[in-house]
């Protein structure tokens, strides 16, 4: 069942996917496949398992490869996925702007083609509501890189902590707005710089805090992690 009151989810769909080596060359980030299937797929199905219908996908590089993807689908029943070419090299922030007319007036969720985590949406949307400000933004503290060395104040080492998770909170990327965020947005609009900088100086802009699994594919380890962890458990995977 579709969430009530909310409009199309908007996915950033333009990346070149310029640190992903071997895929980048042929085919836009969105389609770099995680077991088998592009992970734009895995996006849509992480908010189409919660009841999500309608998506605008945001294309910019290789756009023609997109939308001949969600042409074809396969999407769950009742998704209806559109696709909108808002330029080659057009900034986040102004690929929504280009599309303002086909929000509906209503909420809606944005994020990047990119991230999979297995985020309850609907929770996401209530703490939204609930706060009544314009922008709702889910926060993650991700895992580290690298393993920490732990060290006594002698420099004897302690032991070694592998890839622990921050204990710092990020931009997690599921964006809950509501359309009078886009009056913070125009053409040349970077997302994550003027327009959420300034939602935060009026006070607008708001952190959910997702405590569960959240990774972002944006190197070729990250691809290569990604097909290991859906081999072994796919924590995102929400759907059945």
């Amino acid at each position: 069942m579709m969430p009530e009151s909310t409009g199309p989810v908007v996915i950033l769909c333009g990346g070149r996917g310029t640190r992903l080596q071997e895929d980048a060359p042929s085919i836009p980030k969105p389609l770099v496949e995680i077991g088998g299937m592009p992970i734009l797929w895995h996006v849509v199905q992480i908010y189409a398992a919660q009841g999500f219908e309608r998506f605008l996908l945001l294309t910019g590089h290789r756009a023609e490869l997109i939308d001949g993807f969600a042409a074809a689908g396969p999407w769950p029943p009742g998704v209806e996925v559109e696709t909108v070419f808002t330029g080659e090299d057009t900034s986040t922030g102004g690929r929504i702007h280009a599309v303002a007319d086909r929000l509906d007036g209503a909420t809606f969720f944005v994020t990047y083609a990119d991230g999979v985590a297995d985020i309850d949406l609907r929770e996401e949307l209530r703490h939204h509501h609930g706060h009544g400000d314009l922008a709702t933004m889910a926060v993650v503290r991700p895992n580290l890189q690298f393993g920490l060395t732990e060290l006594n104040g002698d420099g004897r080492v302690r032991g070694f902590e592998e890839k622990p998770r921050s204990e710092h909170w990020i931009n997690g990327g599921f964006f809950c707005f509501e359309p009078g965020v886009l009056d913070y947005i125009d053409a040349a609009s970077v997302l994550e710089r003027e327009p959420l900088e300034g939602l935060a100086r009026d006070g607008q802009l708001h952190a959910w805090r997702h405590h569960g699994f959240w990774e972002c594919m944006d190197t070729y380890k990250d691809t290569v992690n990604l097909n290991d962890r859906w081999q072994a458990d796919a924590p995102w995977r929400v759907w059945s």
